[in-house]
C-alpha cells in the first residue's frame, strides 16, 4: 500500500540529549535501585504486577548517566538478534512476532475447508484464504519462472525512442511498477478536503539518492555489488549474458543521473518546498517529452487544473535523461524495475538474489520464513478484509475505552502546557489551542473498511500481486479531484505502529499496538502512560513539530504564527536540532539532526505530555511502589523498557541515512536528558538550562 508522503509515522523505535542527567551520587544500595521518591504509599507492589520487568534491568548502571542501561541492559545482554531479522526490539518485534502468528492462524483457517468440509463461505475469507495460499506455494512459484512478467519484460523491450518510452512507462506506472518518477493523490495544501493528484521522484534501485553519489568506501562497495545484483537478475529474467552486463552499467548510470537532480531527505521535509501547484500546461514546460494529460488519463486520474509536483528539477532532468539516454539503456532500466519489484513473487532463484541485496544493506543473515513472508504480503493487498477477522477476535471492547480516555488525558495535558508557555504570545496561543481542538483521534480499526474488487487465482502468487498493485492504485488515482475523507485509515488495524496526518489532523493507533509491553488494562497507570502514553504524545506533537506546525487546524499549509513566536519556536526547534547531531552513534557516524528533528521534537514532547497526563490521573490517588520505585519512577521505566532493542551494525548505517527516527538508545537517552521530572525521580543533577533543549 502506497502511503501519503506527509504522514508521520511512530517507526519501529525511539531516542538522546546533550545535556545527559549528572549523577548527583552513587545509586543507592548494593542492586544500584534509587531511593524510591517520597509521596504517599499505600502498599507495595512488584515490577511485574504493574507491568515492568525486572530482569530486563541493569540494576548495576548508574540511571543518571545512562537510563537505557539502567532500564534495558538486562534484556540487551540476554537477547541475540534473530537471524532473519536485521533489527530486535522488546516492544515492536516482539509484538508483530505475536500478531504474525495469529494473522497466520487466521489465514490458514480461511484457506482450509470447514469442519462440514465445504470451502470458507465468506468473501473475505475466500479472497484472503486463496491469497495467501498461493503465496505459499513455493513449488507453483518456482515451476512458472518469469512467466508470470513476461509480458511486462517484452513490453520493457519495446522501447524503440522516446514516445515509445513515453508509452511503456505509462503503462508500467498503471500495473503499480514506478519507473523514473510517480503519482498519488494528495491533500490540497491551499484546500485539505480536495484531492489534487501529485507527481515525485522515484526510480532508485537502492535506499537513497545518498548511495549513488558519495564516493567513501562503503558507497563504492554497495554500488560495485548492486551492479552485479542487477546483472544477475537481468540474467535470471532470460536476457543474454553479455546484454545482461552492459544493461546493468546502464541501469547504475541512469539512476545515478536520476540521483543527481533527486531532492535530499532533508529537502524532503520542507512542507512549503514540496509544494509546487502548476498546471499542466506548465509542468509540459518542465517536460515536454511527456503528454501529462493523455498520462493522468491513461492511469485514470482526472486531467485538467492544477497538480502539485514536488521537485521540479527533478523533472526538468529527467526531460534531459530521455533526450539524451540510448532507448537500449532505456530498455535495460525498465526490465530491470519490472524485475526488481516483482522478484518477490517470483521462483526461489529470484527470491534469493533479491534478498543478497536486503543482506548487504542490512546485515540480516537469513532470510524471513515464507509463512511471513505471506503474511505480510497478504496484509498489505487486502489489508481490511484481513483485519475484520483480526479485530473479531483480538480487539476487547475495553482497550478502546480505556485507550479513548488515555488520549483524552494527554491531549488535556498537551492543552495545559501550552497555557503556561511564556515564549508564546496570546494570539498564537489561541490558535494552538484551535488546532488541538480540531484534532482527531482514531482509535483501534476504521468505522468504514475497505473492498476488494480484483481477479485472486490459487495459480500465481505473481500475478495476484500484480493485480493487487494496480487495483490499489486506480482506487488512489480515483480520488482526484473528489473530496477528501477525513476518516479514511492509512494503516491497516493489526499494524504495530501509530501515525500523525498533518493534512487530516488526526491521529490513528491500530488495534494492533494496543498490547503489551506498550499496553495493558491490568498495568498500572505510569507503566501505560509510559509506554503508550509516550507514543499518544509523540503522535499528538507531530502536529505541532517543525513540519506539522505549518499546517492550521483545518490542515491547510497556512501560517498561523506570529512572527516573533515563530522565530522564537525555530530558535528551540534549532537546539534540538544540534543535540541531536552531537550523537556519534558508530565511529565517525552521527545522527543527521535535521532528518530526525521532526521526530525528536516529538518524543520531547509526547515524554513531557504523558508525565503531565500521568500526574494529572493520579493527582488524588495514594501511590503504589512496586520494586522500591515510586511511581515517577516507573514511569521513566516504562518508556524506557518499551524502547529496549538491538540492531546490526548494517542496518543502523543504512537507517541513519534513511530513517527519520533516531536509533533507539537515542530516542530514551535524548528526550529525558532534558526533562528536570526525570532527574528529579532519580535524585540526578537537573538539567543546565542554558543546554537542555525545550520546544512543548
Amino acid at each position: 500500500m502506497r502511503r501519503s508522503h506527509f504522514i508521520c509515522c511512530f517507526g519501529a523505535l525511539l531516542g538522546c540529549s546533550a545535556a545527559t542527567p549528572t549523577p548527583a551520587g552513587s545509586p543507592a544500595g548494593e542492586t544500584g535501585a534509587p531511593t524510591p521518591a517520597p509521596g504517599t504509599t499505600s502498599s507495595e507492589a512488584t515490577l511485574e504486577s504493574v507491568g515492568l520487568d525486572s530482569l530486563a534491568m541493569d540494576r548495576s548502571a548508574n540511571p543518571c548517566t545512562d537510563f537505557y542501561q539502567f532500564a534495558c541492559g538486562g534484556w540487551l545482554q540476554k537477547t541475540e538478534i534473530p537471524a532473519d531479522e536485521s533489527r530486535w526490539t522488546r516492544s515492536f518485534q516482539e509484538m508483530n512476532k505475536r500478531n504474525e502468528l495469529e494473522l497466520k492462524r487466521l489465514l490458514e483457517a480461511a484457506g482450509s475447508a470447514t469442519p462440514e468440509g465445504a470451502p470458507a463461505s465468506t468473501p473475505n475469507a475466500r479472497a484472503i484464504g486463496t491469497y495467501y495460499a498461493a503465496c505459499m506455494d513455493e513449488s507453483g512459484a518456482d515451476a512458472l519462472g518469469v512467466q508470470p512478467i513476461a509480458p511486462l519484460l517484452a513490453l520493457a523491450g519495446s522501447v524503440k525512442d522516446v514516445p515509445s518510452l513515453v508509452r511503456v512507462v505509462t503503462e508500467l506506472h498503471a500495473k503499480g511498477i514506478w519507473p523514473i518518477f510517480d503519482i498519488g493523490p494528495v491533500q490540497d495544501p491551499a484546500d485539505a478536503t480536495r484531492w489534487l493528484a501529485r507527481f515525485d521522484q522515484a526510480g532508485l534501485g537502492l535506499p537513497d539518492r545518498d548511495y549513488y553519489l558519495k564516493d567513501d568506501a562503503e558507497s563504492q562497495k554497495i554500488r560495485a555489488f548492486y551492479q552485479g545484483h542487477v546483472e544477475r537478475m537481468l540474467a535470471l529474467a532470460g536476457v543474454a549474458p553479455a546484454r545482461a552486463k552492459q544493461g546493468a552499467a546502464s541501469v547504475l548510470r541512469i539512476e545515478t543521473a536520476l540521483a543527481k537532480v533527486s531532492k535530499s531527505r532533508v529537502e524532503r521535509r520542507d512542507p512549503k518546498g514540496m509544494l509546487n501547484r502548476m498546471d499542466l500546461r506548465k509542468f509540459g514546460q518542465l517536460t515536454p517529452a511527456i503528454d501529462w494529460s493523455a498520462y493522468q488519463s491513461k492511469l485514470g486520474a482526472a486531467a485538467g487544473g492544477e497538480v502539485n509536483v514536488t521537485a521540479p528539477k527533478f523533472f526538468e532532468g529527467v526531460q534531459v535523461a530521455l533526450k539524451t539516454i540510448e532507448p537500449s539503456a532505456w530498455q535495460a532500466y525498465l526490465e530491470w524495475h519490472v524485475v526488481r519489484d516483482s522478484a518477490r513473487t517470483l521462483s526461489k532463484p529470484f527470491v534469493d538474489e533479491a534478498f543478497a541485496l536486503e543482506q548487504l544493506l542490512t546485515g540480516q543473515a537469513q532470510q524471513r520464513a515464507r509463512w511471513r513472508r505471506c503474511v505480510a504480503a497478504t496484509n498489505d493487498a487486502l489489508g481490511d478484509s484481513l483485519a475484520q477477522a483480526y479485530v473479531e477476535t483480538n480487539f476487547a471492547g475495553e482497550s478502546k475505552a480505556a485507550a479513548v480516555e488515555m488520549v483524552q488525558a494527554v491531549s488535556g495535558a498537551f492543552g495545559a502546557e501550552l497555557d503556561q508557555l511564556s515564549w508564546m504570545d496570546d494570539a498564537t496561543r489561541r490558535r494552538a489551542h484551535d488546532k488541538l481542538s480540531a484534532m482527531a483521534y482514531l482509535i483501534g480499526y476504521p468505522a468504514k473498511w475497505k473492498t476488494y474488487d480484483f481477479e485472486i487465482t490459487p495459480k500465481s502468487y505473481a500475478e495476484n500481486a500484480l493485480r493487487a498493485s494496480a487495483f490499489d492504485l486506480a482506487r488512489e488515482l480515483r480520488k482526484v479531484g473528489t473530496t477528501v475523507e477525513r476518516d479514511e485509515w492509512q494503516m491497516t488495524p493489526p499494524t504495530i505502529n501509530a501515525y500523525y496526518d498533518p493534512q487530516r489532523n488526526h491521529m490513528v493507533f491500530p488495534a494492533g499496538i494496543l498490547q503489551p509491553p506498550m499496553y495493558d488494562v491490568k498495568f498500572s497507570v505510569p507503566v501505560n502512560l509510559g509506554a503508550i502514553g509516550m507514543v499518544v504524545g509523540h503522535e499528538l506533537t507531530h502536529g505541532f513539530d517543525d513540519e506539522g506546525s505549518q499546517y492550521d487546524a483545518k490542515g491547510n499549509l497556512q501560517n498561523w504564527w506570529e512572527p516573533v513566536v515563530g522565530d522564537r519556536f525555530k530558535e528551540r526547534t534549532s537546539c534540538v536540532s544540534r543535540q541531536y547531531s552531537g550523537y556519534e552513534v558508530q565511529p565517525g557516524a552521527n545522527i543527521n539532526g535535521d532528518l530526525t528533528l521532526g521526530e525528536n521534537i516529538a518524543d520531547l514532547g509526547g515524554i513531557k505530555t504523558a508525565f503531565r497526563a500521568y500526574r494529572a490521573i493520579r493527582k488524588d490517588a495514594e501511590r503504589v511502589t512496586a520494586g522500591g520505585f515510586s511511581e515517577d519512577q516507573q514511569f521513566f521505566l516504562a518508556m524506557g523498557q518499551a524502547w529496549c532493542a538491538k540492531t546490526r551494525p548494517e542496518a543502523e548505517r543504512m537507517r541513519l541515512k534513511t530513517d527519520p527516527h533516531s536509533p533507539p538508545r537515542f530516542r530514551v537517552q535524548g528526550p529525558l536528558a532534558n526533562l528536570p521530572e526525570f532527574a528529579e525521580a532519580f535524585s540526578c543533577s537537573p538539567p543546565e538550562p542554558e543546554k537542555a533543549c525545550s520546544v512543548w
